[in-house]
């Protein structure tokens, strides 16, 4: 399908591999967009508001499945050291670095929270599968995540990014093996990781084991490279791989001194491109459906024949006939790891999530 460019919760976490019910057999095709679109930076609610354009244009065109960018809630803060991360003089209160933090994080939102409340009612009155990129807050750490929702408005559960790149350390926490969930959907099997853990191989191989057919890859790399590990991916997994960036210029950020572009030799103009997407969609055979797109933002979509699962797994089943678990075998750790436990029968939750010491006095 050519591509088409745009104009513009419950609390309950649903189970893993137990949604199928209700899936049509004689269904095999899918219409999915991937959303090529900047955040509106520092303003939440604004890019609430543009994600329902989005989705609702999406759902015009006959999606059943929409994947943003990561970070599109919340933002990515591209060109921003956040002052290297480490402040020269602790008792400094207007160190750059730790403002510019204090604004993204209140730029975040809570999972749980409204935000969720809200995307949850956009993917119930679109009746779409909503794949999200969000900056998630708990507490006073940052998580890159990606938030899965169906059509009948459910928040399903998240992906948190397990292994954030370079400078994002400093600004993000690192995910663990309790959140790399697969849905088994209506549409096909979904699931997430986000960009540069989608070039390790162990963590690709724990979703080819739980039978991922919708490999869904929100990143914020568009070098064109990138399209080589997206194939490779389809390839390798024998699954449809999805993959949205967001499109951005300057203009999108909030300007100078408020915000401050580093590694670019001096500050870019307002129409300077810092992001120029690169979204795409890729079948099982390697083909590529639609995009990518390097012109701004748009909506990429495409017809997804599921049938083109079977016949790639014919040739190769990375972890059916094609592997050899009596030589090579991966074992997943997926049990939340937690910074503080409680053995009483009263109090087990982590502390961040305890209110026994909230009260007020």
């Amino acid at each position: 399908m050519a591509l088409v460019t745009s104009g513009s919760g419950a609390d309950q976490v649903i189970a893993e591999v137990a949604m199928n019910g209700g899936a049509d057999p004689s269904a095999t095709t899918v219409r999915a967009t991937v959303v090529q679109a900047s955040t509106i930076f520092h303003d939440t609610p604004a890019t609430l508001d543009k994600a329902e354009r989005l989705i609702a244009e999406a759902a015009g065109y006959g999606s059943q499945l929409v994947v943003f960018p990561e970070a599109f809630i919340g933002g990515y803060p591209r060109g921003s050291t956040f002052g290297f991360g480490i402040s020269i003089s602790i008792i400094n209160p207007k160190d750059k670095g730790k403002e510019a933090f204090r604004r993204y994080h209140a730029s975040a939102i809570d999972v749980p929270g409204p935000e969720v409340t809200r995307l949850a009612a956009m993917a119930a009155k679109y009746k779409v599968f909503l794949v999200m990129g969000v900056i998630e807050r708990e507490g006073y750490t940052l998580y890159c995540s990606v938030l899965f929702f169906d059509p009948l408005g459910r928040y399903l559960g998240k992906h948190r990014k397990l292994m954030p790149t370079a400078l994002e350390r400093i600004i993000w926490g690192f995910g663990d093996g309790s959140t790399i969930p697969v849905y088994d959907t209506p549409l096909g099997k979904i699931g997430a990781l986000i960009c540069w853990e989608n070039k390790m191989p162990l963590l690709r191989t724990a979703l080819y084991g739980k039978g991922i057919e919708i490999y869904c890859a929100p990143t914020a790399d568009s070098r064109p490279v990138w399209q080589a590990s997206m194939t490779h991916i389809a390839l390798e997994g024998g699954c449809f791989v999805l993959s949205a960036n967001q499109f951005c210029r300057r203009k999108d950020y909030p300007p100078p001194p408020e915000y401050e572009f580093a590694g670019l030799g001096e500050e870019p103009s307002a129409d300077t491109v810092v992001c120029p997407g690169g979204s795409v969609i890729i079948s099982p055979s390697g083909e590529v459906l639609a995009g990518p797109n390097y012109e701004g933002e748009a909506l990429i979509t495409a017809d997804l024949d599921l049938g083109e699962i079977v016949r790639a797994k014919f040739d190769f089943d990375v972890v059916g006939h094609y592997s050899r678990p009596e030589v090579l075998r991966l074992v997943v750790n997926d049990q939340p790891q937690l910074p503080v436990s409680f053995t009483s029968a009263a109090e087990r939750t982590p502390a961040a999530k305890s209110d026994i010491d909230t009260k007020s006095y």
